[in-house]
């Protein structure tokens, strides 16, 4: 069943919490007691849920078609997260544009740890197929298909690695604002360094022609280009994923509906 977006309370959800310790005059035979420290405690990660989501697709600011996110748990701690982008209007419908990519994963506590990746890309005078073993116990990722010759090497891994789409779900569960979210981005043979810089005030956005006030994460590539996720708590899955080159905006993923979670 399609589920109505729900409506977001403009005011923070974080609340600080100060500790006061009555403070006792020292005498002769005793030291003063120590004073207790004011802790702020921590926002509580977001528990990841199984949902699928269905987006209206613009490149250019024209329609091209539509495209689907789904998170799917296997098992008590595998789980597997799909896009799916499928041109169906103008030039790049006739040109059989469509891509389809995958990450496997497990999760332990609020860390996501890819275990294999998969990106297959079709188009009208051909297609293109990579796969990637994320193997953990060798802290090597490898990727294999019709990769460039400089990606088909090992890659050496880190703790705390993720593919591109693992980046995605961590971004909603990470988000707060004017947060600054670091992650090493690994995938399709790319070792890269991901910053997201969460805009300390929300922002409008519609789907349906329901408002929200939305968080605005983005992150500068090199060059100048620009990814930016518009997140709301209670929505798994981002409202609005926009690339930006040149300044102008290229792909634009616009929520429609979504189930679950």
């Amino acid at each position: 069943m399609k589920r109505a977006l729900p409506l977001l309370l403009s005011s923070s959800l974080a609340v600080l919490a100060m500790a006061a310790s009555a403070q006792t005059a020292p005498t002769p035979a005793m030291a003063p007691p120590a004073q207790a420290e004011a802790v702020a405690p921590q926002p509580q990660a977001r528990a990841l849920a199984p949902f699928s989501a269905r987006y209206e697709v613009f490149r250019g600011g024209n329609p091209m078609g539509d495209a689907t996110m789904q998170v799917v748990k296997l098992d008590a701690a595998r789980w597997r997260v799909d896009l799916s982008i499928r041109a169906s209007r103008g030039l790049l419908r006739l040109a059989g544009l469509n891509l389809q990519q995958s990450t496997l994963f497990a999760v332990d506590g609020a860390t996501y740890r890819p275990l294999s990746q998969s990106t297959v890309r079709r188009a009208l005078f051909g297609s293109r197929q990579t796969t990637g073993v994320y193997d953990w116990a060798a802290h090597k990722a490898q990727w294999q298909g019709d990769v460039k010759k400089t990606r088909r090497a090992a890659v050496a891994l880190r703790d705390g690695d993720m593919s591109g789409l693992l980046i995605n779900l961590a971004v909603l569960r990470d988000a707060q604002p004017g947060a600054n979210l670091h992650y090493r981005f690994v995938d399709d043979g790319r070792v890269r360094e991901h910053q997201y810089v969460v805009a300390s005030q929300r922002e409008s956005q519609s789907v349906e022609d329901i408002g929200y006030d939305a968080m605005r994460v983005s992150r500068m590539h090199a060059g100048g280009d620009e990814t930016i996720l518009w997140v709301v708590e209670g929505v798994p899955t981002p409202i609005r994923i926009l690339q930006r080159e040149g300044g102008a905006d290229a792909l634009d993923l616009r929520l429609v509906d979504y189930t679950g979670a």
